[in-house]
């Protein structure tokens, strides 16, 4: 994770649930378009945080998610170790 999407030091990041909800609500405010500019960059630049970060969760799950799926040329699973610590590692 890049240092733009870590959370602050003392909290923990939000789920991917939350950073989705997030971004919705900034996308409909973005929309709204009644925001002083710097208002409107500010959170234009907090939903691309939240977009990266989602985005590499969402790819990082559909990695494990094609090693339990995997198979070899004979049609029997792949099997192999994968890391259980989730995304803080």
């Amino acid at each position: 994770m890049s240092d733009a999407a870590k959370p602050a030091a003392g909290t923990s990041a939000p789920t991917f649930e939350e950073s989705i909800r997030r971004l919705s609500e900034i996308v409909q405010t973005l929309e709204r378009g009644d925001l002083p500019l710097e208002e409107s960059l500010r959170l234009f630049e907090e939903g691309v945080k939240l977009s990266r970060a989602s985005q590499t969760r969402l790819d990082s799950a559909q990695k494990r998610v094609e090693e339990l799926l995997g198979v070899d040329d004979q049609g029997r699973p792949k099997t192999a170790p994968f890391d259980t610590r989730g995304d803080e590692g």
